[in-house]
C-alpha cells in the first residue's frame, strides 16, 4: 500500500467505519496508482477494516490494473456479471455496520444497487475525508503539478505566435488544444478560454468567431493534465495598443494578484487571501467589478478543496496548492484576470506558474 492508502486504512477506526468503498476513478488512482476511465462499468476500491484492500475492475482493465496498482488483490467482472454481487461476496456473509462511500459520486441508481447487495446499517460519506487528504500535496504531486504548469506555459508561449490578423477566438482555442498534445500533455484540464475585446468582461465567456482587433485586450485561461495532475493559468494581453483605462485596470489586477499571493501563508485563513486581493481592487474603485472568489484548490481536479472566498475560515497548511486569480470585468469596456498556481511551504508561497505578468502588447 502507498502512504495515502495506509493513512486511509489506518484512520477507519477513528472514523467509525467498518468498511469503505472508493468509486471515483481519480480517488482510485490517488490511492492505488491505477488510472482508468471505466465509463458505465463498475470500478471500486474496497477496504474492510483489518483486511487487505481489494480492487474491483472491469475484466478488460485487468492487465493494466495488475501493472499499475499498488493493491495486489484485484478482482474482475465481465459485462454480464453483477459487480455488486461480487462486492457482497467479499464480506463473507456478514453485513457491515457502517460503510463509507463517496456520496457525491454515487448516483441514486447505483446507491440502490449497493444498498440492496450490501445492506449496511449506515452509509457514511467519506468524501470530506478524501478531500482533506488530497488538500496536502506530497512532493511527488507538486512535481507533477509543476510539470503541468511548465507544459501549459509552453503552450501559451507558442500559442501567442498564432495571434495574427484575421484570427478568431475559437481558432486560437483550436491551436492551443492542438499544442497541448504536441508538447506532451494528456489534454486540457478544462475548456480552454480565449476572449477578446468586450468579451473579456465576461468572467466565464465562451470563445466564438469574434476576430481579434487592434486595441483589444486578449485573455487566455487554460490548463493541462499531465500525469494525472492539472495546471491552470490566466494571462491577459493588449493587442497593438493599450488605452489608459484598460492599463489602469490591468495594473490594479496585477497588484491584487501579488497581494493575494503574499497573503498565502500557512496559518492564515483562506478567506484572508481573498480579502487581501479584493482590498486592492476595492481601493482602486473597481470593487463591484470583481464578482467571484479569488481562487480554488488545484490538484487531480481543476476545482477542488479549498474554496478561497472571503468567508472561508479554514486554515492554510503547508502542502496546499490553490489558484490566486483576481479579476476586474467592466461591461462595455473589457476585463482582466491574472491567475497563478500557488504552493504553500514553510518558507512561504511558491508560484508553480512563472509566465511573465507585466502588461505585454501583441502585434498582429
Amino acid at each position: 500500500m502507498n502512504d495515502a492508502l495506509q493513512s486511509l486504512a489506518g484512520g477507519m477506526a477513528g472514523e467509525g467505519l467498518d468498511a469503505l468503498l472508493v468509486t471515483d476513478p481519480k480517488h482510485v488512482y490517488y490511492l492505488t496508482g491505477f488510472a482508468s476511465n471505466p465509463h458505465e462499468r463498475f470500478l471500486g476500491l474496497l477496504l474492510i477494516r483489518g483486511e487487505e484492500p481489494i480492487l474491483i475492475v472491469p475484466a478488460l482493465d485487468a492487465e493494466a490494473a495488475h501493472a499499475a496498482s499498488s493493491v495486489t488483490s484485484i478482482l474482475t467482472h465481465s459485462d454480464t456479471d453483477n459487480p455488486y454481487e461480487l462486492l457482497k461476496s467479499q464480506f463473507g456473509g456478514k453485513t457491515p455496520g457502517t460503510l463509507g462511500i463517496e456520496k457525491e459520486h454515487f448516483s441514486v441508481s447505483r446507491y440502490e444497487l449497493l444498498a440492496d447487495s450490501v445492506p449496511a446499517a449506515q452509509f457514511s460519506d467519506i468524501g470530506p475525508l478524501l478531500r482533506a487528504m488530497r488538500a496536502k500535496k506530497t512532493p511527488e504531486e507538486v512535481s507533477r503539478m509543476k510539470h503541468a504548469a511548465e507544459l501549459v506555459e509552453e503552450v501559451l508561449r507558442r500559442g501567442l505566435n498564432h495571434v495574427k490578423s484575421g484570427v478568431s477566438e475559437i481558432e486560437l482555442v483550436a491551436e492551443l488544444e492542438y499544442l497541448m498534445k504536441k508538447v506532451g500533455a494528456s489534454g486540457p484540464s478544462f475548456d480552454t478560454m480565449v476572449l477578446s475585446g468586450s468579451n473579456t468582461a465576461l468572467p466565464h465567456g465562451v470563445p466564438g468567431d469574434r476576430i481579434i482587433q487592434p486595441g483589444d485586450f486578449l485573455m487566455f485561461d487554460l490548463g493541462v493534465y499531465a500525469a494525472g495532475y492539472a495546471s491552470d493559468i490566466t494571462r491577459t494581453f493588449a493587442v497593438e495598443e493599450a488605452d489608459s483605462k484598460l492599463t489602469e485596470i490591468y495594473n490594479t489586477v496585477l497588484a491584487a494578484n501579488l497581494a493575494g499571493i503574499a497573503a498565502s501563508r500557512a496559518g492564515a485563513t483562506f478567506g484572508s487571501v481573498d480579502r487581501a486581493a479584493r482590498e486592492v481592487i476595492e481601493n482602486a474603485g473597481y470593487g463591484e467589478y470583481f464578482m467571484h472568489r479569488v481562487g480554488h484548490g488545484l490538484g487531480m481536479d481543476t476545482h477542488e478543496y479549498p474554496s478561497l472566498h472571503g468567508l472561508n475560515t479554514d486554515i492554510i497548511e503547508n502542502g496546499n496548492v490553490f489558484t490566486v486569480e483576481p479579476g476586474i470585468y467592466v461591461p462595455g469596456v473589457g476585463g482582466v484576470r491574472i491567475e497563478d498556481d500557488v504552493f504553500i511551504t514553510a518558507e512561504g508561497p511558491v508560484t508553480l506558474t512563472s509566465f511573465p505578468k507585466e502588461l505585454t502588447i501583441l502585434h498582429l
